[in-house]
């Protein structure tokens, strides 16, 4: 066949599917979390100042930012009333550390069905090591 590199995926299909690659087959959702990810969410650093990312946030028509490293792997969430709380700290010192995720395989249907079990609006979707892909928001869902 001619081919000049051949590469065996060891990890397997659902590691695979987990970093949002693409995939096929009959087991496949119809739509999946990272098809539905917005991946326009916005996001700060551990050190940037809170007030500069309220007004960014805001400008964007957000009321959340995740917060991530250089590698933008999450961290934690900046959420509504930390970011309407008006106070000039560190992110570090607003956020909710380590935020619930799921990867971007998951169906739409089952992210729907827990996050009706938890109330959630939205829910962050990473890859395996925790890289952002994006945020699902519940509206965009159901």
């Amino acid at each position: 066949m001619c081919f000049t590199r051949v590469y065996d995926y060891v990890a397997g299909k659902k590691d695979w599917g987990s970093f949002g690659l693409p995939h096929e087959g009959t087991s496949v959702p119809a739509r999946s979390a990272g098809d539905a990810a917005r991946r326009d969410v916005p996001t700060c650093r551990l050190d940037e100042r809170l007030a500069d990312v309220q007004v960014r946030v805001g400008a964007a028509g957000w009321d959340t930012a995740i917060v991530v490293n250089d590698e933008h792997v999450v961290l934690g969430r900046l959420g509504r009333k930390a970011l309407a709380s008006g106070e000039d700290v560190p992110v570090r010192d607003a956020m909710s550390p380590g935020p619930s995720t799921v990867r971007p395989s998951i169906g739409t249907d089952a992210l729907l069905e827990r996050m009706r079990e938890r109330n959630l609006k939205t829910f962050v979707i990473t890859t395996p090591d925790g890289r952002l892909v994006g945020l699902v928001r519940k509206e965009d869902i159901e």
